[in-house]
């Protein structure tokens, strides 16, 4: 069953588990956050799509944003002297957009459905536990290679098979391209052996130019010079 949803279109991907930091500047999401701590937006849920090109999308130019994304819950915000805010999220669902309202309210409403994962087929079951070591070495070799061995640590045993890429992928400085691609994947498997894929080739740019490729989005903003 559809719902509805606010929209905040950013230069990034958001990804079910992933924390999200954001300073609120621009007064139509300084709006979507009174909303959603005064409770008039129920839940304090708002959904995070990812831009296709640029870095803005105004009300007028909805078709630049993906049409899967990711829901998220807001769980802390500072307001400073200024009206600006300083907030943390984080991912919970994966959605579809089917509909954006852009007239209700300063900020994008969507019509959005909530995906689920693809069950493991039956005949699949004997491999998952060599995708799922397969992907937590790729994990370990990128994280060994980028990071200090305080700052990382192994995903959870326990980590059930439909969060783990997401949970490997939140360790590493992947493409947006690429985490779009992780949040549109529908197979759990499929997605462990995405994630592997991509850890191996970001490990090997690692390791030849000895230095981590960080995306301009994990910067945020970037004006125009011009």
């Amino acid at each position: 069953m559809a719902e509805t949803l606010p929209l905040f279109p950013l230069g990034t991907v958001l990804l079910p588990g992933a924390s999200l930091p954001l300073h609120i500047f621009e007064p139509r999401y300084r709006q979507l956050t009174v909303d959603l701590m005064s409770g008039t937006l129920s839940g304090r849920r708002f959904g995070v799509v990812c831009i296709k090109q640029g870095w803005e999308v105004g009300l007028d130019n909805v078709d630049s944003m993906h049409d899967i994304g990711c829901s998220a819950v807001l769980l802390e915000a500072r307001r400073l002297d200024d009206g600006r805010y300083d907030i943390v999220a984080r991912g919970e669902r994966r959605f579809r957009v089917l509909d954006v309202d852009s007239s209700s309210a300063p900020y994008l409403i969507g019509k959005v459905e909530w995906l689920e994962d693809e069950p493991v087929p039956e005949a699949a079951l004997e491999v998952v536990p060599l995708l799922v070591d397969g992907a937590r070495g790729a994990h370990r070799r990128y994280c060994s290679a980028a990071w200090k061995p305080e700052d990382w640590s192994e995903p959870d045993a326990d980590t059930p098979l439909g969060d783990l890429s997401y949970v490997i992928a939140a360790d590493c400085l992947l493409p947006v391209e690429d985490r779009q691609r992780l949040l549109e994947e529908s197979s759990p498997a499929r997605r462990l052996r995405l994630v592997r894929k991509m850890l191996g080739r970001e490990t090997g740019i690692l390791g030849a130019l000895r230095a981590v490729p960080v995306p301009l989005t994990e910067f945020g903003h970037v004006p125009n010079p011009n």
